[in-house]
């Protein structure tokens, strides 16, 4: 753990090595000082010689003016370093989410996530800076600081030095307590973010429902959880802090008793026992860095842990060694003897045989749960098949970079998501090198034109948090201006003109109709009569696909399909 953390320090040795030089001449400086003491009081001052004693303060306030210089630089840029480290380590689990499959997304809270790239990182960057330095130089210190010590009094010096064991143990056992306290306040602190993303979101759910109290008792809940597990961090560190706190101002009590009674017997002169007053300060320095480190590094490793316990987590779906950038697809799709089932869940899917033809618009239908969506879901490989295969154009799609295969799909869902941003941003999503004439010419075929022209910024008007300022007709409109832009081989319509009224759903029928054309297309459909038009109606059960054909051929041959349009357009029931 502590080498992998320590390999994020490879791209920055040149600034390690600067802050790390500055602080060691620092260190090295204040161990100056008090030899410059003892020597001022015990040769300068029985001379009278007040101009070299001037000289002599002259120089030590030189001194102290590089020690300010060479502490800048520790303070900005060793905070520079740890704050690169950091980012690099947010960078690459960006990069690293961006990669997992839906399965991971399925199982993990968003709040959660967003805890591991924010909160848990935060005391990694100060544990990058002060960790490996201060370590060094507070063991350097101590050695160097007990050395003269040992010079000037070596008895003393054994008797401050007693203590040290007694703070060594207290520093170990509190870090252990720190750990535990630590990981669990990470973790109280992600259900915290997961309550509040999930209120958040569903904001006007709740209010629709009266509910807020309950939100509130929930919210409150995980809250509590946090402080708890906070307040038994800082009461350990608390309990620390006053050991050593305690330790440190009994050195110094021992070393006034002591060192008097040695000056009173001529053992030690008052220049030298000054300076030992001085070192002993000096030597508690090392010690409060240690105490910083005991609150630091617990805190630090776990959010590191967890860190690492996330950037350890393999895709599913990953593209093969020898995977090829798939070609301009005709959009052949075949199931073979497909079987898919979600974790901790029965297969959904069943040996599934389907073919679809190129330019083939094929509607999905059947009771809610059966598989139709999941089925869809495959095809851009959101899912990695259990048992069979799935092949475009005669080729696996496991055999296809995954980039390059979803190059080729669009997808138009029931529930659309749009980006916090302008309209032109949502569009442009669909093709980031989109020209103004193709932005325009992908919302004039979605029928956005008349929207637009009414709206005072056009395409640049901003439409909100999920596009919550814009209707649910609009934001779908909208999002079917993408997949034009986009122009993909293959189309997957998953309820893609469900929330739209009956006149704007002509019009977007008629502009699907428009892009399908030569295209090869999956509509999933609840409401049949928007699909009874499609070249192909396949019926997906609990059991796998029941049957298949045109709507007259399926209504003749009086199956499923013609049992859920006679319910349908019977007003029985709903599909």
């Amino acid at each position: 753990m502590i080498r992998r953390f320590l390999s994020f320090y490879g791209p920055y040795k040149g600034l390690f090595t600067l802050d790390f030089s500055c602080a060691v001449v620092v260190a090295l400086l204040e161990l100056g000082f008090p030899i410059g003491v003892q020597w001022m009081i015990d040769k300068l001052l029985p001379t009278g010689n007040w101009g070299l004693i001037t000289w002599v303060c002259a120089g030590l306030l030189a001194l102290y003016i590089v020690s300010m210089g060479l502490q800048f630089v520790v303070a900005y840029w060793g905070h520079k370093l740890g704050i690169n480290i950091e980012t690099d380590m947010r960078k690459n689990l960006f990069q690293h989410i961006q990669k997992l499959s839906f399965r991971f997304f399925d199982n993990t809270k968003t709040g959660q996530i967003m805890s591991r790239m924010t909160n848990d990182l935060f005391d990694l960057g100060e544990m990058a800076h002060h960790g490996p330095e201060d370590m060094f130089i507070a063991l350097m210190t101590l050695v160097g600081v007990f050395g003269i010590m040992f010079m000037v009094n070596w008895e003393l010096a054994c008797i401050t030095f007693i203590v040290v064991p007694f703070l060594a143990w207290i520093i170990v056992y509190f870090n252990q307590k720190l750990n535990k306290a630590a990981t669990q306040m990470f973790e109280q602190i992600a259900d915290v973010n997961a309550r509040v993303e999930d209120s958040v979101s569903g904001i006007r759910v709740v209010k629709s429902f009266g509910n807020e109290s309950f939100e509130m008792e929930r919210f409150t809940k995980n809250n509590q959880g946090f402080r708890l597990a906070k307040l038994r961090s800082y009461f350990t560190i608390s309990l620390s802090a006053s050991s050593i706190y305690m330790l440190t101002r009994f050195i110094t009590l021992v070393v006034l008793v002591f060192g008097a009674w040695y000056a009173y017997q001529g053992k030690l002169t008052y220049g030298e026992l000054v300076g030992f007053l001085l070192y002993i300060n000096i030597f508690l320095k090392p010690i409060e860095k240690i105490n910083a480190l005991l609150e630091l590094y617990p805190k630090g490793m776990a959010g590191f842990r967890r860190y690492c316990e996330l950037m350890d987590t393999e895709p599913d779906v990953k593209d093969a060694e020898d995977a090829i950038e798939a070609p301009k697809l005709k959009g052949n799709i075949e199931f073979s003897n497909v079987t898919f089932g979600y974790e901790n869940h029965a297969h959904v899917l069943k040996g599934v045989d389907l073919q679809i033809r190129a330019g083939e618009t094929v509607a999905l239908v059947g009771p809610s749960g059966a598989g139709k969506s999941t089925l869809c879901s495959l095809i851009p490989r959101f899912y990695e098949i259990d048992d069979g295969a799935v092949t475009i154009d005669g080729i696996d799609i496991r055999k296809m970079t995954q980039h390059s295969l979803r190059n080729q799909i669009g997808i138009v869902q029931q529930d659309v998501f749009l980006f916090n941003g302008t309209i032109r941003e949502n569009i442009a999503y669909g093709r980031l090198d989109a020209t103004e004439e193709q932005i325009w010419d992908a919302a004039r075929k979605a029928h956005l034109e008349g929207m637009l022209q009414g709206l005072p910024d056009g395409l640049d008007t901003f439409i909100g948090e999920r596009g919550l300022k814009l209707s649910g007709g609009q934001r779908q409109r909208l999002s079917i201006a993408r997949i034009f832009l986009k122009n993909p081989s293959i189309l997957i319509l998953d309820e893609a003109t469900s929330a739209l009224d009956t006149e704007t759903e002509t019009m977007i029928q008629q502009a699907l109709e428009q892009l399908s054309h030569n295209r090869t297309t999956l509509i999933i459909a609840h409401r049949l009569a928007t699909v009874r038009h499609a070249d192909r109606i396949v019926v997906v059960t609990e059991d796998g696909i029941a049957e298949q054909g045109k709507h007259e051929e399926l209504i003749a041959a009086g199956g499923t399909y013609s049992r859920l349009s006679a319910a349908q357009f019977s007003g029985v029931g709903t599909v």
